[in-house]
């Protein structure tokens, strides 16, 4: 990274495009979406030996088939349905321009949350048996996809202190302003935190549903505090109370995440206790 006279860092404006082969152009952010997948398949191999978690390498195999497919149909379409509705109903092939850019995480969720419940349905598995053997295979996805945002200078963050010893210029945003790296925030807090706590908190069994619940609710908390520092879109604005688009979507997951969580003791406290033989 580079510095300008005033001290400030200023974001390094990557070329978007990894890798020119032919006339065929690899964005970093396809890249990102590549990396999360193996990270995905590969941690998900580990947890596959463990017996009790009721997921073999063959689910594995067809999880990772399923989730692609929720997390990119589900991502852009949540885009084009929370985001910009007005814009892709009058330029509807628009919806289909992914190299332009536009994918909605909580748009992701909708679409994987479908994708397991179709292998749940398929298998004949318990839906949160499946989801609490995901949860904690998905955070490092959001740590590489956020990376991309950073790489390709997308969803800055707010002004900044010039004292903010890592406050950065963006100049794709059309001003000097320092601001805040919200995509490095949201790396680390959605990624690398969310990432330790449901691994470790899924290293043991626990109550079917709590691993889910867990993830929910620490995605949507992780997501909400972050988009203090994360400018808001352009086009959208802050809504009511002050409160951005992300942060109003993140309630209902940190609602849900934290019901499933105490759904899922409660249900576990109300069991009759196992008779040894």
């Amino acid at each position: 990274m580079t510095s300008i006279d005033l001290g400030m860092l200023v974001h390094p404006q990557f070329d978007p495009i990894a890798v020119h082969i032919g006339p065929l152009s690899i964005h970093w952010y396809g890249v990102m979406y590549l990396v999360g997948f193996t990270l995905f398949y590969l941690l998900g191999l580990l947890r596959c030996k463990q017996d009790w978690r009721g997921i073999t390498k063959a689910d594995l195999d067809d999880l990772l088939f399923v989730g692609m497919i929720g997390v990119i149909l589900g991502g852009r379409l949540g885009f084009v349905l929370f985001y910009q509705p007005h814009h892709y109903l009058t330029h509807p092939l628009d919806i289909f321009a992914l190299w332009q850019g536009g994918m909605s995480v909580h748009g992701g969720f909708i679409g994987v949350i479908l994708a397991l419940l179709y292998f749940a349905w398929r298998k004949h598995k318990a839906p949160l048996l499946v989801g609490d053997f995901v949860a904690p295979l998905v955070p490092l996805g959001f740590f590489f996809g956020r990376i991309g945002n950073f790489i390709n200078g997308e969803l800055w963050g707010r002004q900044a202190s010039e004292s903010l010893p890592w406050a950065m210029v963006f100049p794709q945003s059309g001003d000097l302003i320092a601001r805040h790296p919200s995509q490095l925030y949201e790396a680390l807090l959605e990624g690398i935190v969310l990432f330790l706590i449901t691994w470790i908190y899924s290293s043991s069994p626990r109550p079917r549903g709590a691993i889910s619940g867990v993830f929910l609710a620490g995605y949507g908390i992780a997501r909400f505090c972050v988009e203090f520092f994360r400018e808001p879109d352009s086009y959208l604005g802050l809504q009511a109370l002050s409160l951005s688009r992300g942060q109003w979507l993140s309630l209902p997951l940190i609602i849900a995440g934290l019901g499933l969580i105490v759904w899922a003791y409660s249900r576990r406290k109300s069991q009759p206790p196992k008779l040894s033989a």
